[in-house]
């Protein structure tokens, strides 16, 4: 079976997303589609819009076979972080290929990217190094690093998110020495960051996301996601309340920020250069998250990365336990899955070099311990009786079948 990966976080999925999983099987022709999701917590340090379980729901209605989620320590990290853990459970899972979504949709220009940088990379690595000394953000000395290499014009644009993680996804593929081929799908419309809906039917998930809190309406997004999407984001609501925010989780996260000393702050994973003081400055100014992120970011530290940072001082994500976590991922959490996902799994299965696991409290491991550490902070974003309730999800709920 010719087999089709997907690195997602579907929060929510959309009409976008559609857009991208039919493109995939329309430019593979596989049989079977493998989709890696981030869990309770999200590449740019937010808490997902509902659980990973209603996204499984969502990606499974959709037509994604098999949905297998990306740990806690690799999900929650910087880009190169993110993009290895991802490919290499794409890659342990037997998928001949990975598609991505990019702002031209070509993949040439990718592969001369990697070819440029890595025969510019003392250059380029010197670049970066004085522009961060300088006090840029990362991703901006990244860009003016790029731009001093005078690049040509067939290579892509790193400033765009798409085309970093693209660019991240291949060259993590690269160090593996895999055999995967990449394919990628050039975006319709919206744009990854966009926070307007600007299409009849097409909009950014952090748009579609903005016009939920704004106007606490499912109507309000119904133009942007599919029917099976607008079914789960209800029950969501009727069964747990209420969607997960920042917000939900600021009175902890300034408890945190209060209550831990500087020393075991500096212990937390991406804590750097004297940063604590100033978030246990702010903590004791902000009454809310919004304005506690106004008053900590910087010139050097992007929203997201201190949206990140903040996600590991409220799940207390130490630096020990990242490392320990290790360089890759040491298992596969199986979500769910359709009738085609299943018969793929029971092909390949003895050939997988990793455990795959149907149910968290079956396996132990010190990095299955940061996805647990998240799903119960995760929950306190809920009142009870529906924190119990999502928590009880999370350690006793066997992947969701779907045929």
């Amino acid at each position: 079976m010719k087999s089709a990966g997907l690195i997602v976080e579907y929060n929510p999925f959309h009409n976008g997303h559609l857009y991208h999983l039919q493109k995939t099987k329309q430019l593979t022709n596989a049989d079977v589609t493998v989709a890696v999701m981030s869990g309770n917590f999200l590449q740019r340090g937010e808490p997902a819009l509902v659980s990973k379980w209603a996204r499984t729901k969502m990606a499974l209605a959709a037509g994604v076979d098999i949905i297998i989620e990306l740990p806690y320590g690799f999900a929650v990290q910087q880009a190169t972080i993110f993009a290895r853990g991802a490919v290499y459970l794409l890659n342990a899972l037997r998928c001949d290929h990975i598609c991505f979504g990019s702002e031209r949709g070509e993949i040439q220009p990718f592969i001369h990217t990697i070819a440029f940088l890595e025969k510019n990379k003392t250059d380029y690595e010197a670049a970066v190094s004085f522009h961060l000394k300088k006090g840029m953000s990362y991703p901006n000395a990244l860009a003016a690093a790029f731009a001093s290499l005078n690049p040509p014009d067939h290579i892509i644009d790193l400033s765009k998110p798409n085309n970093i993680l693209g660019y991240h996804y291949m060259l993590a593929a690269k160090q593996l020495q895999t055999s995967i081929t990449f394919d990628t799908v050039g975006r319709k419309h919206a744009n990854y960051h966009d926070q307007e809906a600007i299409n009849d039917s097409i909009a950014s998930a952090t748009a579609i996301r903005k016009l939920l809190q704004e106007h606490k309406s499912i109507g309000e997004i119904e133009n942007y996601i599919p029917k099976e999407t607008v079914a789960e984001l209800k029950n969501y609501s009727d069964t747990f309340g209420q969607f997960h925010q920042w917000e939900n989780y600021w009175s902890y996260l300034q408890y945190r920020l209060l209550t831990m000393d500087v020393d075991e702050l500096r212990n937390i994973h991406e804590m750097e250069e004297g940063i604590e003081h100033r978030l246990k400055r702010a903590a004791k100014q902000a009454d809310h998250f919004a304005g506690f992120m106004e008053l900590v970011k910087t010139k050097r530290y992007t929203w997201t990365r201190l949206q990140r940072l903040c996600t590991h001082v409220l799940t207390n994500t130490t630096k020990t336990a990242i490392n320990n976590a290790g360089t890759y991922p040491a298992y596969a959490r199986l979500l769910g899955m359709s009738t085609t996902g299943r018969q793929y799994l029971n092909v390949i299965k003895k050939e997988l070099p990793i455990p795959l696991i149907a149910k968290a409290s079956s396996f132990q491991s010190e990095s299955i311990q940061l996805d647990f550490q998240a799903a119960h902070v995760y929950a306190l974003g809920l009142n009870e009786p529906a924190r119990s309730k999502l928590l009880l999800q999370e350690f006793q709920q066997p992947p969701i079948m779907f045929s």
